[in-house]
Parts: C-alpha cells; sequence; structure tokens
C-alpha cells in the first residue's frame, strides 16, 4: 500500500509513495502525531532530480529494516526543497551550522515543535570507518531520546537561537562605490585561468558573477574583465557540462575543466545562462554565445515548455537507476551511427577505453562524455578543413545521435511549474530576443500563463503549479524573479501591462515581506509559522530574492520616480553591507543592483507611435544601466508622473535623461542612433 505521498502533486514526494517507510508531508497532522507519540521528527529534504536522494532512497527508504526503525520510533517527514524552499533554507543553516557543510538529501532530526538538534546529509544505511551509518545514528537518536532527552532539547535550543541571530542586523553599515572594485578583485583572484570558472572543483555555472564582470568592463574598460567571461562561456560551452546532442547545460562540473557533469538539468541554469549567453553576444558579436543561445532555446521550448506555456522544473541525472546513462556513449555505439569516426573521435574526445571514469576510483567505464576538445575555428587549423564542413559534419552527426538517443529510457521529467524559475526564463528570453524577435512571443506566452493561473484575486502569486492545480503562498524569490521576468518582458516588447504588473508585484512584495530593520524575509507575513522567518541575502547558484529585489527596486525607481523604491533598496543593502563587505563575491548580484544605482545611465523616454526605428537602433547595443519607456497613449500617466508633461505625436520624439535631467526631444533618426549608440 503507497503512504500519505500518493496524494502530493510534488514528483519528489510521490517518488516515495511505495517506500515502506510511513511518511508524511510537512504538515500540521505529523506534528500533532509526534507530540501525541512522544516522538522526534525525522525530516528528509530532497528534489526530484538529485542523485544521491535517489541512492539514499534506494539503500535505507526502500529497506524494511530502516522503516521499521523509523516507523517504530520517529514521525518521518518528507519535503521537496522546490516546493517548499523556505523550511529548506531554514534546516539547510542548521545543516551548515552543525556540519560545516550543506547539501540534498539534508537530513534533519528534530523536536516535535520543530527544534532540530542534529543534522547532516546523505547517510548510507550501514556505516564506515569514515561515516556513520544510518541505521546506528536511528538507533542512537532514539535511545538519547528515551535516556537523556535533556541533552536533546538544550543543543535544539542553541540552534535555534543561532539561527534567529542570522536575521538580526549586526551594526550599522553603508556600500562605498568601491564594494565594485572590491567584487571585481575577489572574482580575479579566484578565478582559473586554464579552464575558466570560479574557484576549484566542484564548478556550478553562476552566471549572476558573469553578468557582473560584463557591467564592471561597460564601466571600466578593463579587458581582463569580459576576458574571463568569454573564457568561461567558451570552456562551457566547449565542456561535458554542455549536453552537445540535445542541448542546454547541466547542473555543475565534478572536475575543475567542465568535462565530468552531475547529469540534472534545471530550469533556472538554463535561464540564467541564456542572459549570460546573450550578453556576451551582444558586446562580442561571437557567433559561439549566439548559438548557445539559440539551442537553449531549442531545448527549452523542446523538453521543458507545457502546453499550458509555463516551463517545467527539471530533468534527472538518472535513467534506469544509473547516473548519466541517457547520455553517455560506448565507442562501439559512436563507430556505429557516425561516419569518420577518427575526425569525431578527435573532435569530441572519445576513446575507445571510454573517457567517463568512476568520480571516485577513476576506473574506466567504458562509456564517453562527448565534448569538444578545442573550438571550432583551432580545429579548423588543425584538420584543414573548413568550419563550414566541420560546422555540417557536426550537425549530421547531432541529428543521428539524438534520434538514437531518443530510442532510450529518458530520465525522470519534474513536471511541476514554479513561478519564480519561470520567472528568470521570463527574463532570459526576453533578453534573447535582440537574437530573435519570436523569443518575445515565447516569454510573452510564459509570463500570461503565469499571471493568469498562479496570481490571485487579490494579487499575491502562488509557488507552484501542478496537473492544474495553483497552490502554496509565493515566496520573496517568486515576486522579485518574476518582477525581473516583467521588466526585462517591458524593455524588450514595450507593452504596458507587463510593467504595470511589474510595479503592482513589486508593491505586494513590500506590504507582504518588509522586514523594518532592512530588507525583505523569504515568506510572507501571512505564511506558516516556522521556528524563524527566514530572510536569506547570499546568492548561491542563483542569486537570492533579496539580491533580485534590489536590482527591480533600483530599475523601477530609474523608471518610475517612487524614491520608496530606492529607499527600500538601499536599506536592504545596508542591511546586509556588513556581510556583503566581508565576501562580496557571495553578494555579486545585489552589488549588482548597487552598482546599477551609482552608475550614470541613460533613462530614455519614447513618445509617439511609429516608435520602432528608435527600437531597432536599441537592439544594436548592450547598455546595461539604461532604461526605457515609450508613451504610445495617456494608460502609464499614473505610474509614470512626469510623463504627463509629454505629448503624443504621430512622429516619434526621444527624450534622452541622465543625472535627472533631460535634454531637449529628438526627431532625427541619426542624431538619436549617435546619442544612444555608445562607441566602444
Amino acid at each position: 500500500m503507497p503512504n500519505r505521498l500518493i496524494n502530493e502533486k510534488s514528483p519528489y514526494l510521490k517518488q516515495h509513495a511505495s517506500n515502506p517507510v510511513d511518511w508524511y508531508p510537512w504538515s500540521k497532522e505529523a506534528f500533532e502525531k509526534a507530540i501525541k507519540e512522544d516522538k522526534p521528527i525525522f525530516l528528509s529534504i530532497g528534489y526530484s532530480t538529485c542523485h544521491w536522494c535517489h541512492v539514499m532512497e534506494k539503500e535505507s527508504f526502500e529497506d524494511k529494516e530502516i522503516a521499521e526503525i523509523l516507523n517504530e520510533n520517529f514521525v518521518s517527514i518528507k519535503v521537496d526543497r522546490e516546493e517548499r524552499p523556505d523550511i529548506d533554507s531554514i534546516y539547510m543553516n542548521v545543516c551548515m551550522m552543525m556540519t560545516g557543510r550543506g547539501g540534498w538529501p539534508l537530513t534533519i532530526f528534530m523536536t516535535p515543535d520543530k527544534r532540530p538538534f542534529y543534522a547532516g546529509t546523505y547517510f548510507p544505511k550501514e556505516g564506515s570507518y569514515t561515516r556513520i551509518g544510518l541505521k546506528e545514528l536511528l538507533l542512537n537518536i532514539s535511545k538519547l531520546w528515551k535516556e537523556d532527552r535533556k541533552k536533546l532539547l538544550d543543543r535544539a535550543e542553541v540552534v535555534v537561537d543561532h539561527l534567529k541571530k542570522l536575521s538580526e542586523k549586526s551594526s550599522e553599515e553603508k556600500l562605498t562605490e568601491n564594494i565594485t572594485e572590491m567584487l571585481y578583485q575577489k572574482l580575479k583572484d579566484i578565478f582559473d585561468p586554464y579552464y575558466g570558472g570560479f574557484g576549484r572543483r566542484p564548478k556550478f555555472p553562476v552566471p549572476h558573477n558573469l553578468l557582473f564582470l560584463m557591467r564592471y568592463h561597460y564601466s571600466t574598460g578593463k579587458e581582463n574583465s569580459i576576458e574571463m567571461v568569454k573564457h568561461t562561456l567558451t570552456n562551457m560551452r566547449l565542456g561535458g557540462i554542455h549536453d552537445h546532442i540535445g542541448y542546454g547545460f547541466h547542473r555543475y562540473s565534478t572536475d575543475e575543466r567542465w568535462f565530468l557533469p552531475h547529469f540534472e538539468k534545471m530550469l533556472y541554469d538554463q535561464a540564467t545562462l541564456l542572459m549570460a549567453y546573450t550578453e556576451a553576444f551582444q558586446i562580442t558579436g561571437e557567433s559561439l554565445y549566439k548559438q548557445t543561445v539559440e539551442e537553449i532555446i531549442q531545448y527549452l521550448t523542446r523538453n521543458m515548455l507545457s502546453p499550458e506555456g509555463g516551463f517545467y522544473s527539471a530533468e534527472d541525472a538518472d535513467s534506469e537507476g544509473e547516473e548519466g546513462k541517457f547520455y553517455v556513449w560506448s565507442y562501439d555505439e559512436l563507430k556505429e551511427i557516425v561516419e569518420d569516426i577518427d575526425l569525431f573521435e578527435d573532435i569530441f574526445g572519445i576513446t575507445q577505453e571510454g573517457n567517463y571514469r568512476e568520480e571516485h576510483t577513476g576506473r574506466p567505464t567504458g562509456k564517453n562524455i562527448l565534448y569538444m576538445r578545442k573550438t571550432l575555428t583551432d580545429i579548423s587549423k588543425e584538420t584543414g578543413i573548413s568550419e563550414e564542413k566541420l560546422s555540417l559534419k557536426i550537425s549530421n552527426w547531432r541529428k543521428k545521435l539524438f534520434s538514437e538517443r531518443k530510442k532510450r529510457v529518458h530520465p525522470l521529467k519534474d513536471t511541476k511549474i514554479l513561478t519564480d524559475w519561470n520567472g528568470l526564463v521570463i527574463a532570459g528570453l526576453s533578453k534573447a530576443s535582440v537574437i530573435n524577435p519570436e523569443y518575445i512571443k515565447i516569454a510573452k506566452n510564459t509570463a500570461d500563463f503565469i499571471l493568469s493561473k498562479m496570481k490571485t484575486k487579490n494579487g499575491t502569486v502562488f509557488h507552484r503549479y501542478k496537473d492544474g492545480d495553483a497552490d502554496i503562498d509565493g515566496f520573496l524569490s517568486d515576486y522579485s524573479y518574476l518582477v525581473w521576468g516583467l521588466i526585462e518582458l517591458y524593455q524588450h516588447s514595450f507593452e504596458e501591462k507587463y510593467l504595470i504588473e511589474a510595479v503592482e508585484l513589486t508593491d505586494k512584495m513590500i506590504k507582504h515581506f518588509w522586514d523594518k530593520k532592512g530588507g525583505f524575509y523569504d515568506t510572507p507575513d501571512f505564511g506558516e509559522e516556522l521556528i524563524v522567518r527566514p530572510k536569506e541575502g547570499y546568492d548561491g547558484a542563483i542569486p537570492s530574492g533579496n539580491s533580485v529585489a534590489v536590482y527591480n527596486l533600483f530599475r523601477l525607481y530609474r523608471i518610475t520616480g517612487n524614491t520608496e523604491y530606492r529607499d527600500r533598496a538601499l536599506k536592504t543593502i545596508e542591511f546586509f553591507a556588513e556581510k556583503i563587505k566581508s565576501i562580496p563575491s557571495g553578494y555579486s548580484m545585489m552589488i549588482l543592483g548597487f552598482d546599477f544605482y551609482i552608475r550614470d545611465g541613460k533613462d530614455i523616454v519614447i513618445s509617439g507611435k511609429d516608435f520602432l526605428q528608435v527600437e531597432k537602433i536599441l537592439k544594436q547595443t548592450f547598455d546595461p544601466y539604461r532604461t526605457v519607456v515609450i508613451k504610445k497613449d495617456e494608460s502609464l500617466n499614473n505610474l509614470i508622473p512626469h510623463l504627463r508633461e509629454i505629448p503624443v505625436k504621430e512622429r516619434s520624439e526621444v527624450y534622452i535623461c541622465e543625472n535627472f535631467s533631460c535634454g531637449l526631444p529628438l526627431t532625427d533618426i541619426e542624431e538619436i542612433s549617435e546619442k544612444l549608440i555608445r562607441k566602444s
């Protein structure tokens, strides 16, 4: 018989519905049972495409012996971290405090009133001399709960006190303009000059670092900053972290050279990499980056787009119980499918014994991960074959391999639709419309879906949509990421409704998430009461809700003139300032927002119905500090009061404002072009 998780919408929870463990979802029922039966809580947090979550399930949660221990001594709760990032954030902080590291699966032991006293990540069923096993751990904690509970309760008290201090302001600090230089120097220090990226293995894409560096290059002219971006994006595109057959990017690389990925594909990575590759193409004009944008969007629309218009969350690393099986190839398989195997071997780095080795033992697996040793230009010079012919060969190989791979058992797809991650996709697609205007149609379709299906009558948003059901009160990231997407969508489509929605959602965010000490809580004031109300500013694999909120607020301040937005953004930065100064590389998106505020940017108002010529000029250049408003009629007058003074004429007039001072209206297209296109 399935357990209670069979009734949940989350694919991750449903994966555990047939476990012999008597799982509960996070619910009032579970905590009431723990209180009534006087049992501790065993909390397990993960997500559907997590490889080590699958391993722990197979080893322990499908095991009858472990299930018996859990069912007799604990109340067991399963949480999908993508559905409940608030719960995950709190207990991940606990794990980091207790162990110095984090990750998924996240394993927490806590009291019936949700206070944690022990934390870890993956535990094997049986222990070894280096790691305690789950069986031994469960028995030890059960014994302590019965015989020395005070020790556990005292520990829980200390942990909760530390958690509360995390959201307290420690000092009065302000940022100065040199914070951008500090971040640049830090990124330069940790940059890998050989393979690109930052730090050592494992390597995550972290596109917001690259977005910052491109703005730093724009404002300072320092070539090294754009070279770091190019080196990283090029090596990622050539590496095994990029799916050369079906496109898109895997979540991260386990090695320093982007070769061996963790094979899951996350929607947020595709979205944020879309932004990075688009901006890199705008700056450099390099066709490889344009091609990568087109391929990511091809992957997204083919594999991840729902019939309703929203994008699904992720694809698993595993298929048939084996990580990466869907993506790797034996030499003999490849030899049967592609002609000119020697050239293929030279381009994609395959070997007869297999270039894919076991991560821990280094033993060959007999399988190959496709990656490109060098750029097409370099390969052309080596082989004497033109780039055009090489490109055609690779395209033909790819089509054959894609067709063959389609016959395999596909990895699980997590088909829940998340508001925040879809907000990132809307932003990425909108930016990419400078490459292909058709992409704006996809972005609008997704935005319209989210706004029609995920928004409530009172103007708040839901976090998750699955099987026709929108549920879970939206978190800070849902508002800030969606507003980011809507601002980009307005800046590239100039449809007023998206700017109006962005402002309305921002006002809701301020109403329900603002902390008078500064910054935004991750959860709304009407949400579930947890042991603490989390407030995060640190940027991980994707930016924090607070960081994106700061960027949005400064942009909306410049667009609307509403000084409340500026003041909230500055107070948020002030709240996190001490942490930003101590580890600027952990707050690169918030610094990017502050950088937008302190730079001299152009605020452009185009008045008139014939604005397409001017719009075309705007798309020719990368200008990250620019805002654009088009006045086609009077519909934006209430939102942007200074528009009332500007008349609407048949022939467009362009007003260029800098430092809150506007020049005379321009009508001559050559003069407009001269003023708007920055000379390199």
